[in-house]
Formats: structure tokens, C-alpha cells, sequence
């Protein structure tokens, strides 16, 4: 690990990046699902994504497929979910699968490696991700939500009748003051996991990483999927990496690993994770990611 003045600089600047750029996303997306929630009864949403038939799994995992969102602005998302009373299991589907089959990732995918490793990846991704939301909902998860995670938040005072008299106030401000509050809520696990994030991204060198994930260790999947959990790695920068990785001598199964693990969960996710759920869900999240994450590079190095 380095401590030279250009590895704190590179540091310094993701953590500026993505603490503009998450809370923008952050705020952006809840706002817009504030406005869906007011447009689409909760009860829709019930009925889309039931966790009582097949179609909410599948449905769940489509949904996920065509937002392009990253591991940290799915949570706006989710927590729109959890209020909605959506189906538990269809819930952690979408979790799981939102990121992963990100449109940016499979057209990167599809772009870099070919076709077939890009169907490929979809199927695992998908496949998991639906048994994965179905076995945490029967194996009896959804008691590990944390109670104010499902409730909205409580409109101010001086917007009710507790202050004497009650004020009028617009659907959009209403939106704007619970998306606020929301983000008010996040902003120190957000912060945190960015933090975290930044100093692993300024200080540690890819050729360590590529190192540890070599083909010459008989762990190097296992140990990629490891890594790719502190990483916060872009769609959009996640296959780019991997072929600099895969230029120091990493291999291609454990590469898949590493992307699996970076672009489904990150530090700056858990920590965000940790005001929604209690740890023993966040533990059953992150085994399905890296359990994902080594299925997929053992059956990627077999097959390609």
C-alpha cells in the first residue's frame, strides 16, 4: 500500500466524485419514487411484485435488468419497496439483480468479451439472484428488516395542524421534504462507506490485486469475489478494469468473480444497508453475492 502524494490525491478525488455523484443519484431516484408512489397505489405494487407466485420472482429480476442503476442507487429504490409492502423475496431479487444486470454492464459485457460470456454472465445473474430472493423469503429473512425501514417519514410540524393550524402544502414539496429526510437519515452510512471506499481505491494497487487473484492461486476465485466487495467499481469502469487486470497476469474466472463482487455489492451498499436491515440479512446478502461471484468464475474458467 502506498502513501505517495498522487495515491492521497487519487483518493481525495473519488471521495469528492461520488459523494457529488451518489448524492445526486440519491436524491434524484428518491424523489422519482416518491412521485411513482403518489401515482401507483401501494397495492399495484403488491400485486406486480407478489412473492405468492412465480411471475413477481421474474418480474422482480426484469425490473432490475432494465434500471440502470448501481449497487448504492438501488437502495432509494428499495426503500420505496419496503413501503409499498412489496413482496419480501421479489424485494432481495431486485437487490441483488439490479446492479449486476445493469444494461451498461451486459452491453460492456457483450462488447469486450463476446456474446456468449455475455449471455452467460445474464443467465447466472439472473438465475441466483431469483433462487437467492426466494430461498432468504422461505428461509424466514424478512424479520430482519429493521421496523422504521417501512415506515415513511413523518411530515414537520410546522406542515401540520400541530402548530395551531394547518398549512397547505403541494404534492411536490411533500415529495421533496420526505425525500430530504430520507437522505438526511443515509448521509452518515453514505459518507462512511465512501470514505472507506475512496481510501481502498487511492491505496491499493491493482497489481496487488492481481497478485493475490493469479491463476498460480488455487483461491483466486474465492479470493476475487473477496476483494470485489470493497471495491466500489462504475459499470461503466468495472470491464476496463478487468482487462488491466487480466494484462497483469489475472485470470479470466477470477476476473468474473471480481466483477460479480464489485458491481453486486459494495462497502458504501452495506453501510447504507445497515439502516434498512439488522446484520444477520446483511450477512445472507453478501454470502449470495460472493457465493454468485465463485459459482460464476468456477463455471466461467470451465467453460470459456
Amino acid at each position: 500500500m502506498s502513501f505517495s502524494s498522487d495515491a492521497i490525491a487519487q483518493a481525495a478525488n473519488m471521495f469528492v466524485f461520488l459523494a457529488v455523484e451518489l448524492t445526486l443519484l440519491f436524491v434524484v431516484i428518491s424523489y422519482a419514487v416518491g412521485v411513482l408512489q403518489h401515482y401507483i397505489p401501494a397495492q399495484k405494487i403488491q400485486s406486480i411484485l407478489s412473492s405468492q407466485n412465480g411471475r413477481g420472482y421474474i418480474t422482480a429480476a426484469l425490473l432490475g435488468a432494465i434500471t440502470p442503476f448501481c449497487s448504492c442507487s438501488t437502495i432509494p429504490f428499495l426503500k420505496g419497496l419496503l413501503r409499498a409492502r412489496a413482496g419480501f423475496g421479489t424485494m432481495m431479487v431486485f437487490l441483488f439483480a439490479s446492479p449486476l444486470l445493469n444494461p451498461i454492464i451486459i452491453g460492456l459485457f457483450a462488447i469486450t468479451f463476446g456474446i456468449k460470456v455475455a449471455v452467460f454472465y445474464f443467465v447466472v445473474a439472473m438465475g441466483v439472484s431469483v433462487i437467492g430472493g426466494y430461498l432468504l423469503e422461505k428461509l424466514g429473512f424478512e424479520s430482519a428488516i429493521k421496523p422504521e425501514a417501512l415506515e415513511a417519514p413523518k411530515p414537520s410540524c410546522c406542515t401540520t395542524s400541530c402548530c395551531g393550524k394547518a398549512k397547505p402544502e403541494s404534492k411536490w414539496l411533500s415529495i421533496w421534504r420526505s425525500t430530504w429526510s430520507d437522505f438526511k437519515s443515509v448521509l452518515p452510512y453514505l459518507l462512511g462507506g465512501i470514505a472507506i471506499g475512496s481510501v481502498i481505491y487511492g491505496f491499493v494497487p491493482t497489481e496487488l490485486i492481481a497478485r493475490f487473484a493469479s491463476d498460480n492461486n488455487p483461491l483466486a476465485i474465492p479470493v476475487a469475489a473477496v476483494i470485489g466487495i470493497p471495491l466500489y467499481v462504475r459499470a461503466e469502469a468495472v470491464i476496463p478494469l478487468s482487462a488491466a487486470l487480466a494484462a497483469k497476469g489475472m485470470g479470466l474466472g477470477a476476473i468474473m468473480a471480481l466483477i460479480i463482487g464489485s458491481a453486486g455489492a459494495s462497502l458504501t451498499e452495506v453501510i447504507l444497508l445497515k439502516s434498512l436491515f439488522r446484520n444477520r440479512l446483511i450477512a445472507a446478502f453478501l454470502l449470495v453475492i460472493i457465493g454468485m461471484a465463485i459459482l460464476a468464475g468456477f463455471t466461467y474458467h470451465w467453460l470459456f
